[in-house]
C-alpha cells in the first residue's frame, strides 16, 4: 500500500430500540456494526479530485475550486462535505483520490450515508491536516446532513459511528451525548437485518414531516405555561390534559414519543437483569407503535415483523430507521437462522415480487483509521 494512502473503515449502525427519538432528546440504544465502508484515500497532484463508488460502479470528478450540487444522490453526500469543509469553515484542502468500497448495504436503514460522511470527513482531515476531533465531525456531519443533503435527523447515527465499541450497545441521552456501554449479551440470540429492498418516496419528506409534528406538539404543550426542552421529557399524564387540544396526529406522534422513550429505560434495566424475552417484547411493542401511532411502517415492514410473532426462537422484531422501507431487526436463536431467512425470504417474495438480502451482524467498533 502507497505511504500516503490511508484506509478509514466506517461502520453501519443499528439501534435495537428508541427509533425516531434522537432529534426528540431523548435515549436511544445503538451500536455499530461489523458491516463497513471502506474509504481508500491518497493526496493527488492533480488539478481535480477523482472518488469512485465501487457499490455504484461510478466516478465523480471535481474541481476544489468550483462545484456544485449534482442531480446523482449518491454525489451530493461527498459534494456537501466539500461544501462545508471550503464554503462554511473556510478550509484549504488538498485535492485527493478515493475508492469507495465495503460491505455495507445502502438504504437498509444501517446510516449508510452518516458512514459516508464521517468517513470523508476523518479521511480528509487527515490528507488535509484540518485536525478535526471527533467531536468536529459529529458537528459537521449533522450540518451536511441538515443542510445540504435535507434530512433533519438528531445525533444518534454520527455519534454512534464515531463512539461505537465491540460488543457493546450505547445507551445515549440525545440532548448531552452523555452515554454508557452495556454489554451486549444476547446469549445465542443473534441480530438479523432483513432488508425489504424497497424504499418508497415518502421517506425523506415524512422523516422532515414527522420531526416538525413533534415541535408542534411541544409547542402547543408549552403554550400552557410548560417549559420542557423535549417531547421526551413531557410526562404521560401531561400529553393526556391535551388530548382534546391537539389534533389526533400530532397527539399519536407525541404518545407513541412518550412511550417508546419509557421503553427505551425499561430495555435497558431488562438488558442488565438478563431478561433477553422481556427485552424482546419491547422490540415488539415499539414495532407497533412506529405502524399504528407513528405511522412510518408500510406493508412489506408490517409482513416481516408480523410473521415472527408465533416463532419462539425470534425474542423480538421491529422497523429499524426512518421507516417507508428499510429493514426489520430481529433478535433471533441462532440455531434456526438459517431456516428462518430460507422460510421468510420464501413468502416474502410470494407475496411481493421482491427478494428479500438477509444480513446476521455482530457489534463491532467504530470509526477507525490508518
Amino acid at each position: 500500500m502507497d505511504k500516503n494512502m490511508i484506509v478509514v473503515e466506517s461502520p453501519g449502525r443499528i439501534n435495537m430500540i428508541g427509533e425516531h427519538i434522537d432529534y426528540n432528546g431523548g435515549f436511544v440504544m445503538p451500536a455499530a456494526i461489523n458491516k463497513k465502508l471502506l474509504i481508500e484515500m491518497e493526496p493527488s497532484v492533480s488539478d481535480s479530485s477523482i472518488i469512485k463508488s465501487k457499490l455504484f460502479d461510478e466516478s465523480l470528478e471535481v474541481s476544489l475550486k468550483n462545484f456544485k450540487r449534482s442531480e446523482v444522490s449518491w454525489h451530493n453526500f461527498i459534494l456537501g462535505v466539500l461544501d462545508n469543509l471550503i464554503n462554511k469553515k473556510g478550509f484549504e484542502l488538498k485535492n485527493f483520490r478515493c475508492v469507495i468500497g465495503g460491505d455495507l448495504p445502502v438504504g437498509a436503514g444501517v446510516s449508510s450515508s452518516s458512514a459516508l460522511i464521517c468517513g470523508l470527513l476523518k479521511g480528509i482531515s487527515s490528507i488535509s491536516n484540518l485536525n478535526l476531533s471527533n467531536e468536529d465531525i459529529i458537528k459537521i456531519a449533522r450540518e451536511v446532513e441538515h443542510e445540504y443533503i435535507g434530512v433533519k435527523g438528531g445525533v444518534m447515527d454520527q455519534f454512534t459511528i464515531i463512539n461505537g465499541k465491540q460488543n457493546k450497545l450505547i445507551l445515549l441521552d440525545c440532548r448531552d451525548r452523555t452515554h454508557k456501554y452495556i454489554d451486549a449479551d444476547f446469549n445465542h440470540y443473534q441480530i438479523l437485518l432483513l432488508n425489504t429492498n424497497v424504499k418508497h418516496n415518502l421517506s425523506e419528506t415524512s422523516y422532515n414531516e414527522r420531526v416538525f409534528e413533534c415541535r408542534k406538539a411541544l409547542e402547543i404543550i408549552n403554550g400552557e405555561d410548560n417549559q420542557y426542552r423535549f417531547l421526551t421529557e413531557v410526562p404521560l399524564d401531561v400529553l393526556q390534559k391535551f388530548k382534546n387540544i391537539l389534533d389526533k396526529k400530532i397527539f399519536n406522534r407525541a404518545l407513541f414519543v412518550i412511550q417508546e422513550q419509557e421503553r427505551v429505560l425499561r430495555a435497558y434495566n431488562k438488558l442488565l437483569e438478563k431478561d433477553i424475552y422481556s427485552f424482546g417484547e419491547l422490540m415488539y411493542k415499539s414495532h407497533d407503535g412506529l405502524r399504528n401511532l407513528y405511522e412510518v411502517s408500510c406493508d412489506e415492514l408490517d409482513f416481516l415483523v408480523d410473521f415472527s410473532m408465533d416463532k419462539e426462537y425470534v425474542v423480538g422484531s421491529r422497523m429499524m430507521g426512518g421507516g417507508f422501507g428499510g429493514c426489520v431487526i430481529n433478535l433471533i436463536d441462532s440455531g434456526f437462522m438459517k431456516e428462518y431467512i430460507s422460510k421468510i425470504s420464501g413468502l416474502y417474495r410470494k407475496k411481493f415480487s421482491l427478494d428479500l438480502s438477509s444480513d446476521i451482524v455482530s457489534i463491532s467498533k467504530g470509526l477507525s483509521y490508518g
